[in-house]
């Protein structure tokens, strides 16, 4: 077999083709949620703190020319981020999951016929001979 036909083949298997389709839905829903973060969350709870804009909280160790910064406001708000996005994709999950039971449910079998039906059609079958 080729090199090209062996690619062809690993290329075009199911898992990949999934996998490639679960990173592109997955980083538009990561732009969805980030934005969800960033322009309506972080807004509100911005508010409810009195203002305080977690990006720019940072520690100076030295002032001068080239001031020396810890931005420890950006670490706390891509904290913030990544807490948001993962409990949007449990949430997203969960209600996957949840249609996918559904799915995949089986029937229930039929309520067995009372006692009183089942004599009334055995009398009509002895009837009909």
């Amino acid at each position: 077999m080729s090199f090209l036909q062996e690619f062809k083949t690993f290329a075009m298997r199911g898992n990949v083709i999934d996998l490639a389709l679960g990173v592109v839905i997955g980083g538009a829903f990561g732009k969805i949620v980030s934005s969800l973060v960033a322009n309506i969350i972080t807004p509100v709870i911005g508010v409810l703190v009195g203002g305080v804009d977690f990006k720019n909280l940072k520690l100076v160790l030295k002032d001068g020319e080239t001031p020396v910064t810890l931005d420890y406001g950006i670490f706390l708000q891509n904290i913030f981020d990544f807490l948001i996005v993962a409990f949007a994709i449990f949430l997203f999950i969960k209600a996957l999951n949840k249609f996918q039971k559904k799915e995949d449910a089986k029937p229930e079998a039929p309520a067995p016929t009372p006692a009183d039906i089942v004599l009334l059609t055995e009398i009509r079958d002895l009837l009909k001979k």
